[in-house]
């Protein structure tokens, strides 16, 4: 039996899965104590053993594609969606720095504030209960988890070395409005990729499964099937 992993990003947890659980039976994965994502793509696979379909939003696509290229026999189909595969540039740990010390700094409502609306489509952020329950996930973290996620994304290895080797079945999901990971990464990827196909989410920005929850859903649903 194939199991469904749904694994979320940074900052993340169940919350941007909710949609997605109601319509596909499917385990969530715990990304909180790990500082490392190849680390977090090893422990998903030794605690989820069998065949899997995975899919992961943002950080968490790129611990999915880690957990493709280590384990390509068990990993059955691949859904990524809002993510990209450049490694690290030269500007980001700075800027990675300044929002992880504004967090000890100041608490992880200021950081709430600054990070969460530029992740919404400017449409979506006077959708108060949207805003609200993505504001309330993120203050269910700590600075240092916070701290550990960011380390993993500075940390991480260079996935288009790699993405032209995972031959499975591949869905690439995107918010049109994605400023933080773009629909051009996602055309980039497609490039790479032998069997994907990409999707792109009208009236959505980088948390397209909970913008646009029907329309993410039925992507995953039909494509998990």
């Amino acid at each position: 039996m194939t199991t469904t992993l749904l694994i979320p990003g940074l900052l993340c947890d169940r919350f941007v899965w909710e949609p997605v659980l109601t319509r596909l039976p499917a385990e969530v994965a715990d990304l909180s104590t790990q500082d490392n994502l190849t680390v977090m793509a090893q422990d998903l696979l030794a605690r989820t053993p069998g065949p899997l379909n995975v899919a992961g939003h943002s950080m968490g696509a790129r611990v999915a594609m880690e957990m493709a290229r280590l384990a390509p026999d068990r990993v059955v189909k691949l859904a990524l969606l809002d993510t990209g595969i450049h490694p690290l540039r030269p500007d980001e740990p700075p800027k990675r720095a300044a929002i992880v010390k504004l967090a000890y700094d100041e608490g992880m409502q200021a950081l709430a504030d600054r990070w969460l609306p530029p992740m919404v489509a400017e449409e979506n952020q006077s959708n108060a209960a949207l805003m609200a329950g993505l504001r309330a996930m993120v203050l269910r973290k700590t600075p240092d988890l916070h701290a550990r996620q960011i380390k993993a994304l500075v940390d991480r290895p260079d996935a288009s070395a790699y993405l032209a080797q995972i031959t499975c079945p591949t869905l690439l999901v995107v918010g049109r409005d994605d400023q933080w990971s773009p629909v051009n990464q996602h055309q980039e990827m497609l490039a790479l990729l032998p069997n994907a196909r990409l999707e792109i989410v009208d009236h959505a920005g980088h948390f397209a499964p909970v913008e646009q929850p029907e329309a993410v859903t039925g992507l995953l649903a039909d494509f998990f099937g």
